[in-house]
């Protein structure tokens, strides 16, 4: 099994920035890939972006302003969000994909395994 738990959410005005984790169990941590989901009020869960030991994906509507990146020695990959905008608003959670393999379609949540249980980001006009 493995346990992830986001941290980090909170309200921020537009243009601000966040930094959001993901701590994860297990002693393999090292060969997760990760991705990151959102999901607003009223809407489906959405892909934010993925990071594998050698790549990160992102989607269209966060390239440039969000970047992910990982700290193997503390078991956690963080979400780095700037410039803000009200439309970032929702719930953002972490999931693994575990063990790694190749051919995955990061951007669907049917391919991960484990998910944490989110934190809220609210930014505010």
């Amino acid at each position: 099994q493995v346990q992830l738990v986001e941290s980090g959410g909170g309200l921020v005005q537009a243009g601000g920035s966040l930094r959001l984790s993901c701590a994860a169990s297990g002693r393999t941590f090292s060969s997760y890939d990760i991705g990151w989901f959102r999901q607003a009020p009223g809407k489906g869960r959405k892909f934010v972006g993925a990071i594998t030991w050698s790549a990160t994906y992102y989607a269209d509507s966060v390239k440039g302003r969000f970047t992910i990146s990982r700290d193997n020695a503390k078991n956690t990959v963080y979400l780095q969000m700037d410039t803000l905008k009200p439309e970032d608003t929702a719930v953002y959670s972490c999931a693994a994909h575990v063990p790694p393999e190749a051919g995955i379609t990061w951007s669907n949540p049917a391919e991960y395994d484990y998910w944490g249980q989110g934190t809220q980001v609210t930014v505010a006009s």
